[in-house]
């Protein structure tokens, strides 16, 4: 699928750059954060839109066409779980894709679905399970297609450790996708 509207179908856009400099500002928040859902708007068009942001955005040099904004959203309906929060959201045009940054606990070498049991507190129950791993989740799409993802793990919280690739997270990258459905 192209771009559509304000968007321009000529330019490919960095999604890496964009999902990887999220990273690194989640990571100087420090862990614990709540979910945060990003657009990603061409930076020249953004600049073109509003050009004192130039100014906030420390930027004084033209900017190259493939750079993308990210422009952090309304926080997430917290009664709400995730998959129907974003089976919720829509972007205009201008928007070239979108990111989500995320923390979950994982269980390090089982590839089974684990429940807790009923009645249970979930994080409580979490917490005490053996091999449980803290890992950040950053993925972002783009309306062609365009997908990257990076994750960090809270035992190897250092820059040269975060893990990268368009197909890193694939259910969390197509959930992302279908936000940007026009249909």
């Amino acid at each position: 699928m192209g771009h559509h509207g304000a968007v321009s179908d000529s330019t490919s856009f960095n999604i890496r750059d964009a999902v990887l400099t999220l990273e690194r500002h989640a990571a100087e928040q420090g862990w614990d954060q709540p979910v945060r859902v990003y657009a990603l708007v061409p930076t020249t068009e953004l600049l073109a839109r509003e050009p004192g942001l130039a100014r906030l955005l420390g930027v004084s040099e033209p900017v190259d066409s493939a750079d993308l904004t990210p422009v952090e959203q309304e926080p997430l309906p917290a009664e709400l779980p995730l998959e129907e929060a974003l089976g919720r959201m829509a972007w205009p045009e201008a928007v070239a894709g979108c990111a989500l940054v995320m923390e979950r606990l994982v269980l390090r070498g089982s590839d089974e679905t684990l429940d807790p049991p009923r009645g249970a507190d979930a994080a409580a129950w979490a917490q005490d399970q053996p091999g449980r791993e803290e890992v950040r989740m950053v993925a972002g799409v783009l309306r062609d297609g365009g997908r990257h993802a990076a994750l960090r793990m809270r035992a190897y919280d250092s820059d040269d450790q975060v893990l990268n690739g368009p197909d890193l997270v694939p259910a969390l990258t197509s959930a992302l996708a279908l936000t940007l459905d026009e249909e």
